[in-house]
């Protein structure tokens, strides 16, 4: 029995391993395009994570997201930029996400009390306040341009392409150097997130999910539990916010309102409520397609290249009909998202392997049963 255990679990470490290794050679090989979209899709996928623990774990609805991830970006510009307390980078970003996990932690007793759709109406209003207070508070988030973002720097490594750096013959710019952080954050999250859901918080929130009576029956305490749900995403948030203002390099208000917090419910939706697998998988989904979509305009029918008006459908609004479409798909035919469908796809595979073949009914050395005759006795 243990070697049984073991084998697949050697099998998913090999796999993890190996997706490791490729996914820590990629900046030798690939250009800034193809690592912008990496870095991108890594910070999506860790708000996501705190999303899907938030809507699809704990199963409150919030339509909020993108404020906090304005709180943990401009709450680092803000501690690590002039004007602002000049602190160092490493120190702010730090901050930003505590920052963010103190203002999920003040809309907390509202998710404590409040549920369902009014939630959802509720985390909606902190989407236009956080707008608002971005484009007025011009000493603090710099108003309609926003602010430059300060590379982060970490034991006297910077995180930029101010300094030269070559490794194996290949220059090492910021993207490649914010790469690599990009992979520790995310392996960070995935981690936490993925303990947190298999330890007892992780149970008590399943729970309150299916059943905040009989969650309270088996002793979890449904308002802090809920509250602590919305403070964990917010610091993800926060997270994710950090480092989609570094791969930006500038914040602007605009890019966190309400069609950002739609995205980040698309990507649980197309991944699978309530996996860290299944939002990661969304998460890049929904990021990589309409940045792929811009570059490959030209090479698409139906889609406008960037800066011309031909009629034709743009690459971001295509990208959105597409991934519009795969949430009615998903809905109607995975309701448990891409991760619930290669799950299930694995099961099948399994169970097709431990049929066994069947036995060859026309071999000479063993007839069948009913063409042997049965030995009459005697007389």
């Amino acid at each position: 029995m243990s070697e049984r255990l073991s084998r697949p679990r050697a099998i998913r470490l090999g796999w993890t391993l190996a997706a490791v290794l490729v996914l820590c050679a990629l900046p030798f090989y690939l250009d800034a395009f193809w690592l912008r979209i990496g870095l991108f899709s890594m910070a999506a996928a860790v708000g996501a994570v705190g999303l899907g623990l938030l809507s699809g774990t704990a199963g409150q609805l919030s339509l909020g997201h993108a404020f906090f991830l304005a709180v943990g970006a401009y709450g680092y510009v803000w501690l690590a930029g002039e004007p602002g307390p000049g602190l160092p980078t490493g120190v702010a970003a730090v901050l930003a996400v505590l920052l963010a996990g103190a203002a999920g932690g003040l809309f907390s007793p509202v998710a404590g009390r409040v549920r369902g759709v009014y939630l959802g109406v509720a985390t909606l209003a902190l989407v236009f306040l956080g707008h608002h207070v971005l484009l007025t508070a011009d000493s603090v988030t710099g108003g309609f341009n926003g602010r430059s973002v300060p590379p982060l720097e970490v034991g006297g490594f910077s995180f930029s392409a101010d300094s030269e750096l070559t490794l194996l013959g290949v220059p090492f710019g910021a993207e490649e150097r914010l790469w690599y952080l990009g992979l520790a954050l995310f392996a960070f999250t995935w981690f936490t997130a993925r303990g947190l859901l298999r330890g007892r918080p992780g149970r008590a929130l399943v729970a309150l999910r299916d059943s905040e009576t009989a969650a309270a029956v088996m002793g979890v305490d449904v308002s802090r539990y809920r509250s602590a749900a919305f403070v964990v995403s917010s610091m993800y948030a926060g997270l994710a916010g950090v480092m989609l203002a570094l791969a930006f390099r500038r914040v602007v208000p605009d890019y966190f309102g309400l069609v950002l917090s739609v995205d980040y419910l698309a990507m649980i939706v197309i991944g699978g409520l309530g996996s860290v697998a299944g939002a990661t998988a969304g998460a890049v989904f929904v990021t990589a397609l309409p940045l792929l979509m811009t570059r490959y305009a030209d090479q698409l029918p139906l889609v406008a290249a960037p800066g011309t008006t031909d009629g034709a459908v743009g690459p971001t609004e295509a990208a959105r009909y597409l991934y519009g479409a795969a949430i009615v798909l998903i809905l109607l035919f995975a309701p448990d998202g891409l991760h619930g469908l290669v799950r299930r796809l694995r099961a099948r595979l399994r169970r097709h392997r431990a049929i066994p073949p069947p036995a060859d009914a026309a071999s000479p050395s063993q007839p069948p049963a009913s063409a042997v005759r049965a030995k009459e006795p005697t007389p």
